[in-house]
């Protein structure tokens, strides 16, 4: 067991002690802030794109961004699994394996990206037909799938190194660093759109120049701050560790499966979606991300709940725990009670910022429940993930990978939409009921009381 050093000390972050609903708040208002923003980030594409060119466009940039986050499953699960293995080694004080992580990390999800983005180059046009991609908007796709496959590297980058802070226990530089993004994001999307008149293909730009610039500012503050990390960025420190990539795979593995299973049956939603015409997919747009926007809010709380369930597993202070859900689920609950409501009251404010087409906005009450449900089932999954991930168990992870992601969503969304011949609408409500599988698991993982034994 490794004693961590001075400069190791001041960038650690010790979570398994005080107030736990004062550590949540203060860990997770970063992310809650930055998620925010990543929230808005993803927002400004498919706004500006709606604004301009219209319903055309929104389906190019809902079904481009579904391959995109398709394409981030294994930066996700992996960057999730080290975050959790992290956060278990500083709460054991096992500090000389951090560096060890930091490398393998780098090494392994760089090489994946790389190989990702060009697999999905490749295969471009076969991926598009299989979406049924609208002929309307079927060019417009392409420039936006493109574009972004070729910043994949980006996203990859910068989920590591927040990964790395976040298990160290620092929330606040990844705000900083998406921050950066969101902001240049939504300066050249309104640039090279609106004024430079590149359509979609500008807004695509503008994302993956943004994405640059946080990865490149994150992995500089890395470097100045490497003796703190203990982690000197020499080629050899780049190596993958056996010692360290097994716990990754162990865990990452049912990760991925679990984030790739959630957006595989998105992709296969959206392909459903798509053979309805152009107006339902661009509905579907404005449901994907509106769903994101919280997702992605909700994500703050679960990650803060995950690294303090980490630290508290490996510090052995089980006490803590459910303690730590609570907090979770009800800032969760409270905040996904706000927005349901303003939804609810003022929907056709919300749909009109997305686009002035008004075919489209004719048809988005559709939309309307479905998110809401959606919303609730993301504030629960945060609680029970912050169980679930934080105590390494990567059997349940691949259970709730198998039933919220393939046979809920595709098996709920087949019987509502083709069954019942709800259509659209069905494909939609069944997205969101299989949302709240993640809290009846981890419900009955907390009852048995095995996750105080850490990872399986």
């Amino acid at each position: 067991m490794g004693e961590k050093t001075k400069e190791q000390a001041s960038m650690v972050r010790d979570l398994t002690s005080g107030s736990v609903t004062k550590q949540i708040l203060i860990f997770a208002m970063p992310l809650f802030v930055a998620n925010a923003l990543q929230a808005i980030y993803n927002l400004v594409d498919m706004v500006v794109v709606g604004q301009v060119i219209g319903g055309t466009g929104m389906s190019a940039v809902s079904i481009g961004g579904d391959v995109l986050h398709l394409l981030t499953f294994l930066a996700m699960g992996f960057a999730s699994a080290g975050q959790v293995i992290i956060s278990q080694y500083v709460g054991a004080r096992k500090h000389h394996l951090i560096s060890k992580m930091i490398g393998t990390m780098f090494t392994f999800l760089f090489a994946i990206s790389i190989i990702m983005s060009v697999s999905c180059y490749l295969l471009r046009y076969q991926i598009l037909n299989i979406l049924n991609t609208p002929s309307e908007s079927y060019t417009y796709t392409m420039d936006y799938m493109v574009i972004c496959i070729f910043g994949l590297i980006f996203i990859y980058g910068y989920n590591i190194v927040s990964a790395i802070l976040r298990g160290m226990g620092d929330s606040r530089r990844p705000f900083v660093f998406i921050a950066i993004a969101a902001v240049i994001n939504t300066l050249l999307d309104i640039f090279f759109v609106a004024f430079c008149h590149m359509g979609v293909a500008g807004a695509a730009l503008a994302t993956v120049i943004g994405q640059g610039a946080s990865f490149v500012i994150s992995i500089f503050y890395l470097y100045r701050r490497k003796e703190e990390f203990g982690f000197d960025f020499k080629r050899e420190s780049f190596r993958i560790s056996g010692e360290v990539l097994k716990p990754l795979l162990v865990l990452g593995i049912p990760m991925a499966i679990q984030s790739a299973a959630i957006n595989i049956s998105k992709i296969v939603l959206t392909a459903w979606i798509n053979a309805e015409g152009v107006v339902y997919s661009a509905l579907a747009g404005i449901y994907n991300k509106s769903a994101l926007m919280m997702g992605i809010v909700s994500n703050s709380f679960t990650t803060a709940g995950s690294s303090m369930t980490g630290q508290s597993i490996g510090a052995e202070k089980y006490d803590r725990v459910p303690r730590i859900l609570q907090v979770v689920l009800t800032i969760g609950l409270a905040i996904t009670i706000v927005v349901s409501v303003m939804l609810y009251c003022f929907p056709d404010v919300v749909c009109s910022m997305f686009t002035s087409d008004r075919d489209v906005l004719a048809k988005a009450s559709l939309v309307v429940m479905p998110v809401i449900l959606n919303f609730f089932g993301c504030a629960t999954r945060s609680g029970a993930f912050s169980l679930i991930n934080g105590s390494g168990n990567s059997r349940l992870n691949l259970l709730v990978a198998l039933i919220d992601g393939v046979i809920g969503r595709i098996g709920l969304a087949a019987l509502l939409g083709f069954v019942l011949n709800w259509r659209s609408a069905g494909f939609w409500y069944g997205d969101a009921v299989a949302g709240f599988a993640p809290i009846l698991i981890g419900t009955v993982f907390f009852l048995s009381g095995r996750w105080r034994k850490g990872a399986q």
